[in-house]
């Protein structure tokens, strides 16, 4: 049985409280939040499901004072730089990490020092540490790096991945820019993006051994064109309705490896497409695109087993067994 503690309990959080219940051979044995109204309940009653038994605590210090576990699974931030004290703390109590931090999925090229202070305190105490996800994490990295595996040569990498906001959680709309007019969406600047695009470039190259000299990334607004009422969020005709985010990779002065991200309130089609420029070069569509939520939540529970066998340190998707939903009955 794998113990599981929980440090963050947003929608994310909860979701993944009602994954794990689902999958026999993991227990949550409490959670951290640093919410006062959240601290004291039940896990599963503020996951909208059967009473745990397991509580909710303000801090991870007075969580490990009355219960064990073997991971800390961290749903908390985006930023490397704000997730690195948390990381600590759950490696002095010797527990291996899976987070869904976005910059944490591969930072060593555009993080270095804080990328390595991490894998070498986790290395010091004998943990395992991996930041992974829907994207980045899996499909516009990991997945491309597999389906290169039956490529004799690989000359470029495109991957895009086209979704209609439309259904996803308002969190997800507001952090695309939805509903914002064009001086409210210049003036947040970076905190309307999606996270993660750069890393995943870098995790490409990696596997494929490919030196980047340059990885370039631009951000444009999607604009609304027509009125758009949704359930919390309010868009007027030419007000931003989400953004197309484009990641480029360079080697010998030539692209090698573009990633596109578009999100928008009312897009007419979802998709994920991922296209190889090789021997042999082909392109594979996942069509309706994957459902971004439950995905996410999905791969952490999936990731769990191949990070506790792993040796310590700070790992990426590359080097952790693959990771396959299982059922152990």
């Amino acid at each position: 049985m794998i113990k599981i503690i929980q440090v963050g309990l947003g929608p994310i959080g909860q979701q993944l409280t009602r994954y794990f219940t689902e999958r026999k051979g993991i227990q949550v044995v409490g959670g951290v939040d640093l919410d006062p109204a959240k601290t004291g309940k039940d896990i599963g009653e503020l996951a909208g499901i059967h009473e745990m038994g397991a509580s909710v605590y303000p801090n991870l210090d007075s969580a490990m004072t009355k219960t064990k576990a073997d991971v800390a699974v961290i749903s908390t931030v985006s930023s490397l730089q704000k997730i690195e004290s948390q990381i600590k703390e759950a490696a002095d109590f010797k527990l291996h990490i899976v987070s869904t931090c976005e910059e944490l999925m591969c930072p060593f090229d555009l993080q270095p020092e804080i990328a390595e202070r991490i894998d070498q305190y986790c290395k010091e105490k004998g943990v395992a540490c991996i930041g992974t996800g829907v994207n980045p994490g899996f499909l516009m990295d990991y997945l491309p790096v597999v389906l290169t595996s039956v490529c004799q040569k690989v000359d470029h990498v495109k991957v895009d991945r086209y979704q209609d906001a439309s259904f996803r959680r308002v969190p997800f709309q507001q952090k695309i820019g939805a509903g914002l007019t064009q001086t409210e969406f210049k003036e947040k600047g970076d905190s309307i993006r999606h996270v993660g695009l750069k890393e995943s470039v870098y995790l490409l190259a990696k596997a494929l051994g490919w030196e980047m000299e340059k990885v370039e990334e631009t951000l444009i607004p999607v604009f609304a064109e027509e009125r758009v009422e949704l359930n919390q969020i309010f868009i007027e005709k030419g007000n931003i309705a989400g953004v197309e985010q484009i990641a480029k990779g360079y080697k010998n002065n030539e692209e090698v490896i573009s990633l596109r991200f578009k999100a928008s309130v009312g897009l007419s089609r979802s998709y994920d497409s991922i296209e190889i420029t090789g021997n042999p070069g082909f392109r594979s569509v996942i069509d309706g695109g994957v459902n971004g939520d439950v995905a996410t939540s999905a791969i952490i529970v999936n990731t769990i087993r191949s990070v506790i066998a792993m040796n310590p340190g700070l790992k990426t998707m590359l080097e952790i067994p693959a990771p396959a939903y299982y059922s152990q009955v």
